[in-house]
Order: structure tokens, then C-alpha cells, then sequence
């Protein structure tokens, strides 16, 4: 409990689909059993040793984007219910309601061939998170602004938790080893009519605490409601966006480690939460894809806190896109040939010019995207900045 873990320390490969039809993007990394080759297992195990080479954990969240898909790489993408994505950014279809049947064998069967069959488990990999957060699939099925079912996985917080604990449970009966990480990324709530409450979100994790997850990052929000940002202002001298929640969620939790993600910048505020036991341990996102070496720099004692940039705190969009192109950036060169700058080709966007010269890039980048879809071509998925 006095442990202070910044997340960063575990590395985590967010959002690896586990269906080809249901993405969060185009060029997302995939692993299905139809794209089965020995050089894919190669790529995922130099993987998972590149980001243990230096002694980190990997973990990699496992991820269903259902009825978040956009509507370029699926206009009928799976969902618990029919209930339709209408997002500010991004286009989605009327989603199909998976079956009972459907739900084994799209969903389940799915999400345990990725953590198990010459992937995450055997290409080396100490562990998965699902992604149950955020408005993609498996927080569909949580969730009653989009479960409607009727059948066992709708209804009560016990049948909507239900899908949830049995890809766990299958899981864990492949990989019975307590070596290999079980995690699961959650809301603690939505803020939504309908949606997840903070009531709900307590029945879960107790049911999590007692089968058996490892960890528990808990966040909030979906892409109907970003909730990236402070909802209250009691939560903007701490930081964190979701504090308030984590400490009444926190108590149920004996064994298995929480996380708390979204808002964290300053050590000071880092620490409060740990000395709290708002939580055990610090997630750390956009901060880091400017500063790749931030979580080592805090605990070295280098640095008070994360670079501040220059954005609109409130165009959450316009930040995890320039996330993304940092990332993309990150990718160009690798840190030997950079000759150990880890900043090489990454863009400082707390240069107040360079983010307003993003800004003006975006705009360009939609007009694309806009003009893509409309004669019938796959837009580009990232903005690549210079």
C-alpha cells in the first residue's frame, strides 16, 4: 500500500485489437486468428523484448472498439445493443447486437486467443489489460446507456459485469500461472444519463477484487462524454480527474492494485493520491508522448512535474491528436540511431508557435479526411508533423 508505482514503469501497448472488423483506427495493431503467420509472432515477440530490454513489465491492453468503430473501416460494427455512436469528431454505423452465441465466439473466444495462442503469453509478454473503459466494446456491455440486452449479459450490474469476468475466467483457466497479469482498465463513471454510476462501478470492482485481477486502472468517460478534464472543481487542486470517485471505489479493494489515470501532471499531486490511498499507483498518458522518459525523471527526482503545453486544456481532441503525432514521431528513429536523444523529432509543443502551427496542421488534416470520405477513400489515420 506504500508502494508508489508509476504506471509508465509497467509498459503497457494500449489498444491492440483483437477483431480485424472492429477497430479504433485504422492501423491499429491486430491479433486474430485469421492473420495467424510465424512472421506476426516474430514482430509481437521482438515486441515484448524491446520494451523489457531495460527491465520494464509488458502488458498489453487488449482492446474491441464495437460500435466506436469508424464508419470507413466498418459501417456495421458489433454492440451489446443497436445504440448508435453519434461523436463530435468521428463517424460511426448503427452497430448489430451480438447474440448470446455471438458473444462466445466474436468476443470471448477472441479476446483469449490474443492474451493466450503464440501472443501475448507466449511471445513474452508478462501480461494483458482488457480495456473496459472509454466507450469501447466491453464497456459497452457494462454500461446501460448501451446495454439493452434482455438476455444473461443484460439487465442487472451483475449480468452487464458478466462478459467481463468470464474472458478473465477463460483466460485464466489457459494461463493458470499468477506470473502472467490479469488486468482490466475501467470507469468509475460516466457522467452520463443512464450510464455507469459510481454505484455501479463499486459492485464491479468488488467482483474484480474477488475473482482475482491483478490490477485495476480506473478512468472514466467515453467518446460521447470525454471526461479528460475537470468535471468539479474540488478535483483541480489535486489533479486527478476521477480522485473524488476513486476514493469511495478504492476500499473494496484488498488484493488487487489500483490505478488511477487522467489529470496527473505535478509529483506533488502524484504523491497526495498515493499518501491518500486515492490509489496505489500513477497512470501517466499524454504527459509521456512528450517526455518518453518522464516516469524515470519523477522518480529520480529530476523534475516537479510533467512539461506544461500550450494547448486549450479544454480541446481535448486537439491534445490526444497531437499525442498521437508525438507518438508517430517517436517511431521515425529509434534511440541508438538518434545517438540517445530521446526527444529526437519530437515535437515541444509547450512552444506556444508550434502548437498554434499544429492547430493550423489539424485543420488542414480534417479537410483531408473530410474530402477522403467523400470520393470514397480510406483517410489517413495519423497527422504526421514536422
Amino acid at each position: 500500500m506504500g508502494t508508489w508505482t508509476i504506471w509508465n514503469d509497467t509498459d503497457i501497448k494500449s489498444n491492440v485489437l483483437v477483431d480485424p472488423t472492429n477497430l479504433e483506427a485504422l492501423g491499429n495493431a491486430i491479433i486474430f486468428q485469421e492473420g495467424e503467420s510465424s512472421e506476426r509472432r516474430a514482430l509481437f515477440s521482438q515486441w515484448a523484448q524491446l520494451m523489457k530490454q531495460d527491465g520494464s513489465l509488458a502488458v498489453m491492453q487488449l482492446s474491441n472498439a464495437g460500435r466506436q468503430t469508424p464508419i470507413y473501416v466498418n459501417p456495421s460494427p458489433w454492440s451489446a445493443s443497436d445504440i448508435q455512436l453519434h461523436a463530435k469528431d468521428f463517424l460511426c454505423g448503427k452497430p448489430i447486437p451480438l447474440t448470446t452465441e455471438q458473444v462466445k465466439t466474436e468476443v470471448i473466444d477472441r479476446f483469449v486467443y490474443a492474451a493466450t495462442a503464440r501472443y501475448a503469453y507466449d511471445c513474452g509478454f508478462d501480461g494483458i489489460q482488457l480495456h473496459g473503459a472509454h466507450g469501447y466494446l466491453l464497456s459497452q456491455f457494462t454500461s446501460p446507456t448501451t446495454n439493452k440486452r434482455t438476455d444473461k449479459y443484460g439487465g442487472s450490474v451483475e449480468n452487464r459485469n458478466r462478459l467481463i469476468l468470464e474472458i478473465y475466467d477463460e483466460i485464466r483457466k489457459a494461463i493458470p500461472s499468477r506470473d502472467f497479469l490479469i488486468g482490466l482498465k475501467t470507469n468509475s463513471v460516466e457522467f452520463q444519463a443512464e450510464g455507469t454510476t459510481l454505484e455501479d462501478a463499486k459492485k464491479m470492482c468488488e467482483a474484480y477484487e474477488k475473482r482475482g485481477f491483478d490490477f485495476v486502472e480506473l478512468s472514466g468517460g467515453n467518446a460521447e462524454k470525454f471526461l479528460f478534464a475537470h468535471e468539479r472543481e474540488s478535483t483541480k487542486k489535486r489533479e486527478a480527474f476521477f480522485a473524488e470517485f476513486a476514493e469511495q471505489i478504492r476500499p473494496v479493494f484488498k488484493n488487487t492494485v489500483v490505478y488511477l489515470t487522467g489529470g496527473f501532471r505535478t509529483v506533488g499531486a502524484m504523491v497526495d493520491a498515493i499518501q491518500r490511498n486515492t490509489t496505489q499507483g500513477i497512470g501517466l498518458r499524454r504527459p509521456v508522448t512528450a517526455e518518453p522518459d518522464l516516469p524515470k525523471k519523477i522518480l529520480s527526482g529530476s523534475v516537479p512535474s510533467a512539461v506544461h503545453d500550450a494547448f486549450n486544456p479544454n480541446e481535448m481532441s486537439l491534445t490526444l491528436i497531437a499525442s498521437g503525432a508525438q507518438i508517430q514521431q517517436m517511431g521515425r528513429n529509434s534511440l541508438r540511431s538518434s545517438g540517445g536523444n530521446i526527444m529526437d523529432q519530437i515535437s515541444d509543443f509547450s512552444d506556444a508557435k508550434l502548437a498554434e502551427k499544429f492547430g493550423e496542421a489539424l485543420v488542414d488534416f480534417m479537410v483531408q479526411m473530410q474530402k477522403d470520405l467523400s470520393e470514397g477513400k480510406v483517410p489517413k489515420a495519423t497527422i504526421v508533423f514536422n
